[in-house]
C-alpha cells in the first residue's frame, strides 16, 4: 500500500473536511464519492480496493462519526462484490455508488443465524449495524442445502421486521432483525461460498479494528495537545514523568495498532488466505487496547475529562462496542490458538 500513500494523505485530509459537516450521512458521501470506491468503474465506481475504503474508516473513528458507512459502504458493498456478477447485482451496485440505494449487509454472527426455505427467509440476529437506514437487506443465510447464501430482501418486506436496539453508544445505530417467513431473492456467491462467507466476516471485523484505531489516533493527539497547554504547579502536565510515561504507553499502543492494522487491510485486498488470521489479530488486539487507550485520555485530561463538553466519554463508549462487535478480543484469540493447536482460557 505505500504506492498509495500519497493518494491516502490526500483522501485523509478531504475525509477530515467531509466528517466536519453537522450531520454527516449517506447523500454527502455519495457525492464525495465513497459509496462507490470499491464498485468497478463501468458501474460508475471508482474501482480502488478496500485500503482505501480503511483510509475513510479510521478518519470515520477519529471523528467518532455517526454514519450508515458502515452497514452500507463496507458490508453492503462487500457482499454485493462477493457474489456472482449479475443484472440484479451490478444494478444494485451502481445505485449504491451514486447513493440512490442503501443495501446493508447482514453477516453477523454468521450464516447461522438465518436460514432459507426455497424463498421463504427465517431467523433472528440482534446488532446490525445501520439496518434501520437501509433501502434493503443483503442478509447472509444458508439455504435447504446448507451452502451459505445472500438474500436480498426489502425491508418493508412482509414478515421480516427491523427493531431498533438502543445501547448506550449513541454514535451507532443497531438493530434487531427478525424474519418469519420473509420472502426474498437468493444470490450466489462467486467461488467457494464457505469461503466467501468467511472473507465476509474477516472484513466486517478488520472495518472495526479500522474504526478503533482512528479512535486510539484521536484520543493521543488530543491529550498530548493537553498536556502541553495544562499547567499544574507553574508547569504544563506534560512535563511531568508520569504524563509522558502513559502517553508513551497510549503511542506504543497505537503504533502496534497500525501495524496489525495495515497488515489485516494488506491481507483483505489481496485475497490472501492468511486474511482470517491477521484480522483475528488486529480486532482482538486493536479493539481491547482502544478501550485501554481512551480510558488513559480520560484520566490524563483530569476533571475535565470526565465532562459531558470533553466529549471523550463518546469515544470511551464506542470503543467498547466496537470491541463486543464481530467478536470479542476472546473470541478471536480463541481462533488464533486453535490454528495454532493450542486453547486459550484467558477472558
Amino acid at each position: 500500500m505505500s504506492e498509495f500513500a500519497e493518494l491516502h494523505e490526500e483522501l485523509r485530509a478531504v475525509a477530515r473536511d467531509v466528517l466536519k459537516a453537522p450531520a454527516p450521512g449517506w447523500d454527502l458521501f455519495a457525492g464525495a464519492g465513497w459509496t462507490g470506491l470499491e464498485v468497478p468503474e463501468d458501474l460508475q465506481g471508482a474501482g480502488v480496493s478496500f485500503a482505501e475504503v480503511a483510509v475513510i474508516l479510521r478518519e470515520m473513528g477519529r471523528a467518532a462519526a455517526r454514519t450508515e458507512y458502515l452497514g452500507a459502504g463496507v458490508l453492503g458493498v462487500g457482499t454485493l462484490l462477493a457474489l456472482e456478477p449479475g443484472p440484479e447485482r451490478d444494478d444494485l451496485l451502481r445505485e449504491t455508488a451514486t447513493g440512490e440505494a442503501v443495501p446493508v449487509g447482514v453477516v453477523g454472527p454468521g450464516p447461522g443465524a438465518f436460514g432459507m426455505n426455497e424463498t421463504r427467509l427465517s431467523g433472528r440476529a440482534e446488532f446490525i449495524a445501520d439496518a434501520a437506514a437501509a433501502s434493503r437487506l443483503l442478509i447472509l443465510a444458508r439455504d435447504l442445502g446448507g451452502e451459505p447464501v445472500i438474500v436480498d430482501i426489502s425491508t418493508g418486506t412482509a414478515g421480516l421486521r427491523v427493531q431498533a436496539q438502543p445501547v448506550v453508544d449513541e454514535t451507532r445505530r443497531l438493530a434487531i432483525i427478525t424474519a418469519d417467513g420473509a420472502e426474498g431473492r437468493v444470490l450466489r456467491f462467486a467461488g467457494d461460498p464457505e469461503a466467501a462467507a468467511g472473507r465476509l466476516l474477516d472484513r466486517a471485523a478488520v472495518a472495526i479494528a479500522c474504526d478503533s484505531l482512528g479512535l486510539m489516533e484521536e484520543m493521543l493527539d488530543r491529550t498530548v495537545a493537553y498536556a502541553k497547554v495544562r499547567h499544574q504547579f507553574g508547569k504544563p502536565v506534560g512535563s511531568f514523568q508520569a504524563v509522558q510515561h502513559a502517553c508513551a504507553d497510549m503511542l506504543v499502543q497505537v503504533s502496534v495498532g497500525r501495524e496489525l492494522v495495515d497488515a489485516a487491510v494488506s491481507t483483505v485486498v489481496s485475497g490472501s488466505p492468511d486474511a482470517r488470521v491477521a484480522a483475528s489479530m488486529a480486532k482482538s488486539h486493536v479493539t481491547a487496547a482502544a478501550v485501554d487507550v481512551v480510558g488513559k485520555a480520560m484520566q490524563l485530561h483530569g476533571g475535565i475529562g470526565y465532562t459531558w463538553e470533553a466529549g471523550i466519554h463518546a469515544y470511551l463508549k464506542r470503543a467498547a462496542l466496537n470491541r463486543s462487535l464481530f467478536g470479542s478480543p476472546a473470541v478471536h484469540r480463541r481462533r488464533l490458538a486453535a490454528r495454532y493447536g493450542t486453547r486459550y482460557t484467558g477472558e
